[in-house]
């Protein structure tokens, strides 16, 4: 649970209740789909406005939308089209865990959300038309060493071939 050094369960939980924001964000995450799991190489990712979400328990099972609103005080997220109305008529979103939703689709526009694999996966991903080929295959070849072991060897070799 971060930095707490009690044993005691009521200071824990008092930490947990009130930490800091950048903490908070950090918790707030949600499963990803077993497509974008085998794409990225990772289990789970923050959930962020624009990221498209199914809702997995409750009553609201099912329902697939855009994230409209993200909380980080409450945990929550609040999904496009799902509203309830209030006794005077308003409609106000339905806040709903992040634990109870599973990511179907990422938005990409930010890089830097993404790191190492999944960052390698995203540029390959960007490059090539999918295929049914896995995300994470080592191309063929000699790989960044050449012939005889530096770097960029393999790179002039080929320059000479094409001549």
């Amino acid at each position: 649970m971060g930095s707490v050094k009690s044993s005691k369960p009521k200071k824990q939980r008092k930490y947990f209740h009130s930490r800091p924001l950048h903490k908070k964000q950090a918790g707030l995450a949600g499963h990803l789909s077993k497509k974008l799991r085998q794409q990225l190489g990772k289990r789970s990712m923050s959930l962020r406005k624009s990221d498209t979400v199914k809702v997995m328990r409750g009553s609201r099972k099912g329902h697939e939308g855009k994230i409209v609103e993200v909380s980080y005080r409450k945990g929550t997220v609040s999904i496009e089209k799902l509203i309830r109305k209030k006794a005077d008529g308003t409609e106000i979103p339905l806040p709903i865990k992040a634990s109870k939703v599973i990511i179907t689709e990422i938005d990409r526009s930010d890089a830097r959300r993404f790191k190492g694999k999944a960052k390698k996966a995203l540029l390959d991903a960007a490059k090539e038309p999918e295929s049914g080929t896995k995300a994470f295959k080592k191309p063929e070849g000699k790989g960044e060493t050449g012939k005889h072991g530096k770097k960029g060897a393999g790179k002039e070799l080929e320059k000479k071939q094409k001549k």
